[in-house]
């Protein structure tokens, strides 16, 4: 759906002044309605087409619909589109194809003049910006608080004015009046969060493309804010979304070269869980693939592999102690590699998390210090629950002959089948013996290099060497916690002899011989 103008121009004899303060009078009254309209009237005025083209949004304004991918091509290629008038307006590019029997002229006064009403319109909506940001800021923490309420019923306030409403590559708008209603229909959410050096730029960047607004669009409502030097963007939809945030936060985060992590749909009451679990994903974000959704990290390659019946069963044995929250903030901190990173993720404070964990360590009975506890706590957390499928909790097996199950021993079997061998040998059996050996201590280590190195007796440099042969042989991004995790478990089940290091080949000194 496009907007048209009030009358068509009549290119009947020379182009003259007069029609110029004509043409400039509907242009102006239409640009006091909206920018869809004054992008409308442009195009009845050159009795062609219009788009006002943004390089990261696509189509902002486009008259008639069925232009948009023309102006957005245009406006990318104008070598190819020589008949074509385009002049920069409020960030964008306006695209003017105009009849044939349009006078230059005509064309370009119309032009020019739209352009000029478009920066007055873009000036106009920067001053607001300022505070239209701090809001979003605001919304977006009482979410993280928990008071979504307070939320939807604001949403549903701002709605009852009537705002325009870009609609998405067609240019369309709306005014609203449907009260509450709007802020009652958005129940789940979807939660970016993006970082890196050009946060300031890309936030200016994605509110510009996003042009988001209180009032949503097609049963959604996208929040955008900068908080703790993060740029988090928020969608508020009806249990899900169509993409077009998703695509816009893509482009965004490979313009500015930063790196995402997404979580959701989630209900909105579980705005804190996507928030936290995002922060998770993006850690495992690299230059290849900057955009890493929740539910693909930690998501074993290995599990799948595992005897159902037996893993589920240890799964909820060992972690029957421990409350939802409990795993939340476990699977975070595994997740993150990290207490630092996983208080941040979780918005607490380093020593909070730390507190949380030794607690936890005590319920659980087990040493979480320990690089094989947290490979088989992951494996625990990942395992597949009797609440996810519909089915009835598990009965208990019997206990083991050591009684019940512990996270520091897997039940007997469960790493010790021919599937799970051929997952192991695939992902670690081509490593060179002193590859293997620096890895696997490495691992021991929390991925800290220094202590590894002593221990091998080798400097670091040549550590960090070796790791980086050893990513590229495994093609494995050795950053993530999650994939250390399986590592570690797979060098343990692929293991002939110990992975010691002081059977490092060597040939004098500090050196190694390759075998």
């Amino acid at each position: 759906m496009s907007i048209t103008g009030t009358t068509d121009y009549e290119a009947a004899g020379p182009w003259g002044a007069r029609d110029g303060r004509e043409a400039a009078g509907r242009l102006l009254r239409a640009a006091t309605r909206s920018g869809a309209h004054l992008v409308a009237e442009a195009a009845a005025l050159v009795q062609g087409w219009a788009v006002l083209a943004d390089p990261i949004a696509g189509a902002v304004y486009s008259t008639p619909a069925s232009a948009a991918a023309d102006g957005v091509h245009a406006a990318a290629a104008p070598q190819e589109h020589p008949y074509c008038v385009q002049l920069p307006a409020a960030g964008a590019i306006l695209v003017l194809a105009p009849a044939p029997t349009t006078p230059a002229e005509h064309t370009g006064h119309v032009a020019a003049t739209t352009a000029a009403l478009l920066e007055v319109r873009g000036q106009r909506a920067a001053e607001l910006r300022g505070e239209q940001m701090r809001l979003h800021t605001t919304l977006i923490r009482l979410l993280l608080a928990g008071h979504t309420s307070v939320v939807t019923e604001t949403l549903g306030r701002n709605t009852t004015t009537a705002t325009e409403t870009p609609g998405r590559d067609t240019g369309t708008t709306g005014t609203t009046g449907t009260g509450s209603l709007c802020g009652n229909r958005l129940t789940h959410v979807t939660v970016y969060r993006l970082a890196g050096v050009d946060i300031p730029a890309a936030h200016q960047v994605l509110w510009r493309a996003v042009r988001p607004s209180l009032d949503p669009y097609a049963d959604a409502c996208t929040l955008l804010g900068r908080l703790d030097g993060e740029l988090v963007v928020a969608e508020l939809h009806h249990g899900g979304d169509d993409g077009r945030v998703l695509r816009l936060v893509s482009r965004v985060s490979e313009r500015h070269r930063l790196l995402a992590g997404m979580a959701g749909p989630l209900p909105l009451a579980e705005m804190p869980t996507a928030h936290s679990g995002a922060a998770a994903a993006r850690h495992s974000a690299t230059p290849d693939r900057r955009i890493v959704p929740a539910d693909a990290v930690g998501s074993s390659r290995l599990a799948p592999l595992l005897p159902t019946v037996p893993y589920a069963r240890w799964a909820q044995s060992v972690l029957r102690p421990l409350a939802p929250a409990h795993r939340h903030l476990l699977l975070v901190w595994l997740r993150t590699g990290s207490k630092p990173r996983a208080a941040a993720a979780l918005g607490l404070s380093a020593g909070t998390v730390r507190a949380r964990i030794r607690e936890l360590a005590r319920l659980l009975g087990a040493d979480l210090e320990d690089a094989t506890a947290q490979a088989h706590l992951l494996l625990a957390l990942r395992a597949p629950r009797p609440d996810d499928g519909g089915n009835a909790a598990l009965p208990p097996g019997p206990p083991g002959p050591s009684g019940p199950d512990r996270l520091e021993a897997l039940p007997g079997g469960l790493l010790d089948t021919e599937a799970v061998r051929s997952w192991a040998y695939g992902l670690v059996g081509g490593l060179e013996p002193h590859l293997r050996i620096a890895l696997a201590c490495w691992l021991r280590h929390h991925a800290r290099t220094a202590p590894a190195a002593a221990e091998l007796h080798v400097h670091r440099t040549t550590l960090t060497s070796w790791l980086g042969r050893c990513a590229e042989h495994l093609a494995q991004n050795l950053a993530d916690a999650t994939v250390r995790a399986e590592l570690h478990l797979a060098l343990r089940a692929t293991r002939n002899g110990p992975d010691d290091p002081a059977a490092l080949p060597r040939r004098g000194g500090r050196t190694y011989r390759r075998l």
